[in-house]
């Protein structure tokens, strides 16, 4: 078949045409013994993964997280999980990878954060701070025969029960369509958008990350306008 140059969606591209090997790093390589897998085994094991066939890995969440969901509630985009090891571990490995002529793929986790993220610490301490409407608050709908508060609508999450949590510091719920501790994230909030495009992918991309596969279980149009993989 020939490839025409009048229709460049057929011309070859890398994350097209590429076998890639998921890695899930707490089980993947233990190096120094603790019992989790880290950024030092997966490097130790790249040039086997190279012999298989691979031509990119893709690494599921690395982040600092508090664990809740296993790494996908991040509380910092910017810094590896210290069980993991450290940024500099991180760097290294990317750069073993590109030595070895493969590419490097990490998960984009961006419906949600963790409540541990300083964005929802911000936003929850006050009705008025300026990170307010990065999440989604609402007030009660009411109030049960106990006093309890009743959630604003009758929305599930995946993860079962109600899809909002109250939080005492401003009685009002907080939408999180997984975890309860993975408040999501208003992606119609311009500067939320913005400091997402800066600190999840930026900092990466400025690393050496080739590109990103995008996890949500559940998104906006708006978001799905934002999937990249580079």
């Amino acid at each position: 078949m020939t490839i025409s140059s009048a229709h460049p969606e057929t011309e070859p591209k890398w994350w097209k045409e590429a076998t890639v090997y998921q890695i899930y790093p707490a089980s993947f390589k233990d190096s120094n013994n603790d019992g989790w897998g880290d950024m030092k085994g997966i490097a130790s094991k790249l040039e086997y993964i190279k012999d298989l066939g691979a031509d990119a890995i893709w690494i599921s969440p690395f982040y600092d997280s508090p664990q809740d969901d296993m790494g996908y509630d991040i509380a910092n985009y910017e810094k590896v999980w210290p069980t993991y090891g450290t940024n500099e571990d991180c760097f290294a490995l990317i750069d073993k990878t590109h030595k070895l002529g493969m590419k490097f793929i990490t998960d984009l986790v961006i419906n949600h954060c963790s409540s541990e993220h300083e964005w929802f610490k911000e936003s929850r301490s006050s009705k008025t701070n300026p990170k307010r409407d990065w999440f989604f608050w609402r007030a009660p709908k009411g109030y049960d025969a106990d006093g309890a508060p009743i959630p604003p609508n009758n929305w599930r999450s995946y993860f079962g029960g109600s899809a909002w949590t109250f939080d005492e510091t401003t009685n009002e719920f907080y939408l999180r369509l997984f975890c309860s501790t993975q408040p999501d994230l208003n992606w119609e909030n311009e500067d939320c958008r913005k400091a997402i495009y800066e600190s999840a992918v930026g900092y990466w991309l400025d690393h050496g990350v080739d590109g990103f596969r995008i996890d949500v279980g559940v998104c906006t149009p708006k978001l799905l306008v934002y999937q990249m993989l580079l």
